[in-house]
Protein backbone atom coordinates (compact mmCIF):
# COMPACT_ATOMS: atom_id res chain seq x y z
CA UNK A 1 0.00 0.00 0.00
CA UNK A 2 1.23 3.49 -0.78
CA UNK A 3 0.87 4.75 2.77
CA UNK A 4 3.64 2.55 4.18
CA UNK A 5 6.04 3.55 1.40
CA UNK A 6 5.21 7.22 1.91
CA UNK A 7 5.99 7.07 5.60
CA UNK A 8 9.23 5.29 4.99
CA UNK A 9 10.15 7.96 2.47
CA UNK A 10 9.52 10.70 5.01
CA UNK A 11 11.90 9.12 7.48
CA UNK A 12 14.56 8.24 4.96
CA UNK A 13 14.40 11.16 2.53
CA UNK A 14 13.65 13.98 4.96
CA UNK A 15 15.03 13.12 8.37
CA UNK A 16 18.10 11.26 7.13
CA UNK A 17 18.88 13.94 4.58
CA UNK A 18 19.21 16.37 7.46
CA UNK A 19 21.96 14.27 9.01
CA UNK A 20 23.84 13.94 5.71
CA UNK A 21 23.61 17.59 4.72
CA UNK A 22 22.49 20.07 7.36
CA UNK A 23 22.74 23.09 5.10
CA UNK A 24 20.06 21.80 2.72
CA UNK A 25 17.57 21.61 5.58
CA UNK A 26 18.49 24.78 7.45
CA UNK A 27 15.22 26.48 6.51
CA UNK A 28 13.00 23.77 7.97
CA UNK A 29 15.06 22.94 11.08
CA UNK A 30 14.34 25.22 14.01
CA UNK A 31 14.83 25.44 17.75
CA UNK A 32 11.28 25.07 19.08
CA UNK A 33 9.97 25.69 22.59
CA UNK A 34 9.47 22.32 24.25
CA UNK A 35 6.20 23.59 25.77
CA UNK A 36 4.77 24.19 22.28
CA UNK A 37 5.21 20.56 21.22
CA UNK A 38 2.12 18.36 21.48
CA UNK A 39 2.69 14.57 21.70
CA UNK A 40 1.28 12.41 18.95
CA UNK A 41 -2.00 11.17 20.51
CA UNK A 42 -1.60 7.94 18.56
CA UNK A 43 1.92 7.18 19.74
CA UNK A 44 1.81 3.40 20.11
CA UNK A 45 4.63 3.23 22.62
CA UNK A 46 3.33 3.57 26.20
CA UNK A 47 6.30 2.14 28.08
CA UNK A 48 9.57 4.09 28.19
CA UNK A 49 12.49 2.58 30.07
CA UNK A 50 13.71 5.12 32.65
CA UNK A 51 17.33 3.98 32.58
CA UNK A 52 17.43 4.10 28.78
CA UNK A 53 15.94 7.62 28.78
CA UNK A 54 18.50 8.78 31.34
CA UNK A 55 21.33 7.35 29.22
CA UNK A 56 19.98 9.25 26.21
CA UNK A 57 19.70 12.43 28.28
CA UNK A 58 23.32 12.05 29.41
CA UNK A 59 24.42 11.56 25.80
CA UNK A 60 22.51 14.66 24.66
CA UNK A 61 23.99 16.63 27.55
CA UNK A 62 27.52 15.68 26.49
CA UNK A 63 27.24 15.50 22.70
CA UNK A 64 24.19 17.63 21.93
CA UNK A 65 21.17 16.48 19.91
CA UNK A 66 22.59 14.91 16.74
CA UNK A 67 19.25 14.02 15.14
CA UNK A 68 16.32 16.46 15.48
CA UNK A 69 12.80 15.44 16.32
CA UNK A 70 10.20 15.59 13.54
CA UNK A 71 7.10 17.78 13.96
CA UNK A 72 4.16 19.18 12.00
CA UNK A 73 3.03 22.77 12.58
CA UNK A 74 -0.63 22.96 13.56
CA UNK A 75 -2.38 26.18 14.62
CA UNK A 76 0.56 27.70 16.49
CA UNK A 77 1.62 24.41 18.06
CA UNK A 78 3.75 21.53 16.83
CA UNK A 79 2.52 17.94 16.76
CA UNK A 80 5.30 15.43 17.40
CA UNK A 81 5.71 12.92 14.60
CA UNK A 82 8.98 11.19 15.46
CA UNK A 83 11.46 11.43 18.32
CA UNK A 84 9.49 11.12 21.55
CA UNK A 85 12.45 9.60 23.41
CA UNK A 86 14.60 12.58 22.36
CA UNK A 87 11.88 14.97 23.52
CA UNK A 88 11.52 13.21 26.87
CA UNK A 89 15.28 13.25 27.34
CA UNK A 90 15.27 17.02 26.73
CA UNK A 91 12.60 17.40 29.39
CA UNK A 92 14.74 15.38 31.82
CA UNK A 93 17.54 17.88 31.16
CA UNK A 94 15.03 20.72 31.72
CA UNK A 95 15.91 22.22 28.34
CA UNK A 96 13.52 24.90 27.06
CA UNK A 97 14.08 24.32 23.34
CA UNK A 98 14.76 21.37 21.07
CA UNK A 99 16.06 21.12 17.52
CA UNK A 100 13.12 20.15 15.32
CA UNK A 101 12.62 19.19 11.69
CA UNK A 102 9.34 20.73 10.50
CA UNK A 103 7.59 18.80 7.73
CA UNK A 104 4.24 18.92 5.95
CA UNK A 105 2.14 15.90 6.77
CA UNK A 106 -1.52 14.81 6.79
CA UNK A 107 -2.41 14.69 10.49
CA UNK A 108 -5.17 12.18 9.79
CA UNK A 109 -2.42 9.65 9.11
CA UNK A 110 -0.74 10.09 12.51
CA UNK A 111 -1.64 6.67 13.86
CA UNK A 112 -0.30 4.85 10.81
CA UNK A 113 2.83 6.98 10.84
CA UNK A 114 3.54 6.37 14.52
CA UNK A 115 3.25 2.60 14.11
CA UNK A 116 5.37 2.43 10.98
CA UNK A 117 7.97 4.83 12.40
CA UNK A 118 8.42 2.69 15.50
CA UNK A 119 8.45 -0.53 13.48
CA UNK A 120 11.15 0.78 11.18
CA UNK A 121 13.24 1.63 14.23
CA UNK A 122 12.45 -1.81 15.72
CA UNK A 123 12.10 -0.39 19.24
CA UNK A 124 8.37 -0.74 19.85
CA UNK A 125 7.34 -3.16 22.57
CA UNK A 126 5.13 -5.96 21.32
CA UNK A 127 2.33 -5.13 23.81
CA UNK A 128 2.15 -1.52 22.65
CA UNK A 129 2.29 -2.73 19.06
CA UNK A 130 -0.60 -5.15 19.62
CA UNK A 131 -2.75 -2.42 21.17
CA UNK A 132 -1.96 -0.03 18.32
CA UNK A 133 -2.71 -2.60 15.62
CA UNK A 134 -6.03 -3.36 17.29
CA UNK A 135 -6.94 0.35 17.39
CA UNK A 136 -5.84 0.74 13.78
CA UNK A 137 -8.07 -2.15 12.68
CA UNK A 138 -11.02 -0.89 14.72
CA UNK A 139 -10.68 2.69 13.47
CA UNK A 140 -10.27 1.95 9.76
CA UNK A 141 -11.91 -1.49 9.54
CA UNK A 142 -8.70 -2.92 8.07
CA UNK A 143 -8.34 -6.66 7.60
CA UNK A 144 -5.25 -8.43 8.92
CA UNK A 145 -4.07 -8.73 5.32
CA UNK A 146 -4.38 -4.97 4.72
CA UNK A 147 -2.48 -4.15 7.91
CA UNK A 148 0.21 -6.63 6.91
CA UNK A 149 0.63 -4.88 3.55
CA UNK A 150 0.68 -1.48 5.27
CA UNK A 151 3.52 -2.52 7.56
CA UNK A 152 5.30 -4.79 5.06
CA UNK A 153 4.77 -7.79 7.33
CA UNK A 154 3.15 -11.18 6.81
CA UNK A 155 -0.49 -11.70 7.71
CA UNK A 156 0.48 -14.43 10.19
CA UNK A 157 2.83 -11.95 11.92
CA UNK A 158 -0.06 -9.50 12.43
CA UNK A 159 -2.40 -12.23 13.67
CA UNK A 160 0.17 -13.59 16.13
CA UNK A 161 0.91 -10.12 17.50
CA UNK A 162 -2.79 -9.46 18.07
CA UNK A 163 -3.07 -12.71 20.06
CA UNK A 164 -0.93 -11.00 22.72
CA UNK A 165 -4.02 -9.02 23.74
CA UNK A 166 -5.52 -12.24 25.12
CA UNK A 167 -2.79 -12.49 27.75
CA UNK A 168 -3.43 -11.56 31.37
CA UNK A 169 -2.42 -8.11 32.60
CA UNK A 170 0.32 -9.69 34.71
CA UNK A 171 1.84 -11.47 31.72
CA UNK A 172 1.61 -8.36 29.51
CA UNK A 173 3.34 -6.27 32.18
CA UNK A 174 6.26 -8.70 32.35
CA UNK A 175 6.41 -8.60 28.57
CA UNK A 176 6.50 -4.80 28.70
CA UNK A 177 9.33 -4.94 31.23
CA UNK A 178 11.23 -7.39 28.98
CA UNK A 179 11.21 -9.97 31.78
CA UNK A 180 9.80 -12.47 29.27
CA UNK A 181 9.92 -12.56 25.47
CA UNK A 182 7.28 -12.89 22.76
CA UNK A 183 8.51 -16.46 22.29
CA UNK A 184 7.64 -17.17 25.92
CA UNK A 185 4.34 -15.29 25.89
CA UNK A 186 2.78 -16.83 22.79
CA UNK A 187 2.75 -20.22 24.53
CA UNK A 188 0.63 -18.84 27.37
CA UNK A 189 -2.25 -17.30 25.40
CA UNK A 190 -4.79 -20.07 26.02
CA UNK A 191 -4.05 -20.56 29.73
CA UNK A 192 -6.07 -19.21 32.65
CA UNK A 193 -4.78 -16.08 34.41
CA UNK A 194 -3.52 -17.92 37.49
CA UNK A 195 -1.83 -20.55 35.33
CA UNK A 196 -0.10 -17.84 33.30
CA UNK A 197 1.27 -16.17 36.42
CA UNK A 198 2.71 -19.41 37.77
CA UNK A 199 4.53 -20.13 34.52
CA UNK A 200 5.68 -16.51 34.05
CA UNK A 201 7.20 -16.57 37.54
CA UNK A 202 8.93 -19.84 36.67
CA UNK A 203 10.31 -18.32 33.45
CA UNK A 204 11.81 -15.41 35.37
CA UNK A 205 13.13 -17.42 38.34
CA UNK A 206 14.50 -20.35 36.36
CA UNK A 207 15.47 -18.44 33.19
CA UNK A 208 13.51 -20.86 31.02
CA UNK A 209 13.87 -20.78 27.24
CA UNK A 210 10.89 -20.45 24.91
CA UNK A 211 11.21 -24.12 23.95
CA UNK A 212 11.24 -25.17 27.61
CA UNK A 213 8.09 -23.11 28.20
CA UNK A 214 6.43 -24.71 25.18
CA UNK A 215 7.10 -28.18 26.60
CA UNK A 216 6.04 -27.08 30.09
CA UNK A 217 2.71 -25.78 28.78
CA UNK A 218 2.11 -28.96 26.76
CA UNK A 219 2.69 -31.12 29.84
CA UNK A 220 0.52 -28.81 31.92
CA UNK A 221 -2.33 -29.04 29.40
CA UNK A 222 -2.05 -32.84 29.35
CA UNK A 223 -2.25 -33.01 33.16
CA UNK A 224 -5.16 -30.57 33.19
CA UNK A 225 -6.94 -32.56 30.50
CA UNK A 226 -6.47 -35.80 32.46
CA UNK A 227 -7.80 -34.15 35.63
CA UNK A 228 -10.86 -32.89 33.78
CA UNK A 229 -11.48 -36.32 32.29
CA UNK A 230 -11.23 -37.92 35.75
CA UNK A 231 -13.64 -35.35 37.16
CA UNK A 232 -16.00 -35.96 34.26
CA UNK A 233 -15.89 -39.73 34.92
CA UNK A 234 -16.58 -39.13 38.62
CA UNK A 235 -19.62 -37.01 37.80
CA UNK A 236 -20.95 -39.65 35.42
CA UNK A 237 -20.49 -42.32 38.10
CA UNK A 238 -22.34 -40.25 40.71
CA UNK A 239 -25.19 -39.60 38.29
CA UNK A 240 -25.52 -43.33 37.65
CA UNK A 241 -25.68 -44.07 41.41
CA UNK A 242 -28.28 -41.37 41.99
CA UNK A 243 -30.48 -42.59 39.14
CA UNK A 244 -30.26 -46.18 40.32
CA UNK A 245 -31.21 -45.30 43.92
CA UNK A 246 -34.06 -43.10 42.73
CA UNK A 247 -35.46 -45.80 40.49
CA UNK A 248 -34.98 -48.72 42.88
CA UNK A 249 -35.81 -47.14 46.26
CA UNK A 250 -37.87 -44.04 45.35
CA UNK A 251 -35.81 -41.76 47.59
CA UNK A 252 -35.46 -38.00 47.27
CA UNK A 253 -31.77 -37.88 46.33
CA UNK A 254 -29.69 -35.10 44.77
CA UNK A 255 -26.07 -34.24 43.94
CA UNK A 256 -24.27 -31.30 45.59
CA UNK A 257 -20.55 -30.47 45.13
CA UNK A 258 -19.81 -34.00 43.94
CA UNK A 259 -21.62 -35.46 46.96
CA UNK A 260 -24.84 -37.46 47.22
CA UNK A 261 -27.53 -35.90 49.40
CA UNK A 262 -30.47 -38.04 50.55
CA UNK A 263 -33.45 -36.18 51.97
CA UNK A 264 -35.09 -38.26 54.72
CA UNK A 265 -38.73 -37.46 55.47
CA UNK A 266 -39.97 -40.65 57.18
CA UNK A 267 -39.00 -43.87 58.98
CA UNK A 268 -39.71 -45.61 55.71
CA UNK A 269 -36.91 -43.63 54.10
CA UNK A 270 -34.55 -44.65 56.91
CA UNK A 271 -35.36 -48.32 56.36
CA UNK A 272 -34.57 -47.90 52.67
CA UNK A 273 -31.21 -46.31 53.53
CA UNK A 274 -30.38 -49.19 55.91
CA UNK A 275 -31.14 -51.61 53.14
CA UNK A 276 -28.90 -49.75 50.70
CA UNK A 277 -25.92 -49.80 53.05
CA UNK A 278 -26.67 -53.16 54.69
CA UNK A 279 -26.90 -51.78 58.23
Amino acid sequence: MALGRGLGAILEDVEQSYIKDISKNSEIVKEIDVDKIVPNPYQPRKFFDKDSLQELANSISQQGLIQPIVVVEDDGEYVLIAGERRLRAHKLLKKDKIKSLIIKFDLSKLREFAIVENLQREDLNVVDLANSLYELIEEHSYTHEEVAQLLSKSRSYITNILRILKLSDYTKQKLLENKITLGHAKNLVNLEETEQQKIVDSIIEQKLSAREVENLVKNYKNVTKSSKEIKKDENIFLDEIINEIKNKYSLNITKSNNSIVINVTSKKDLKKIKKIFNI
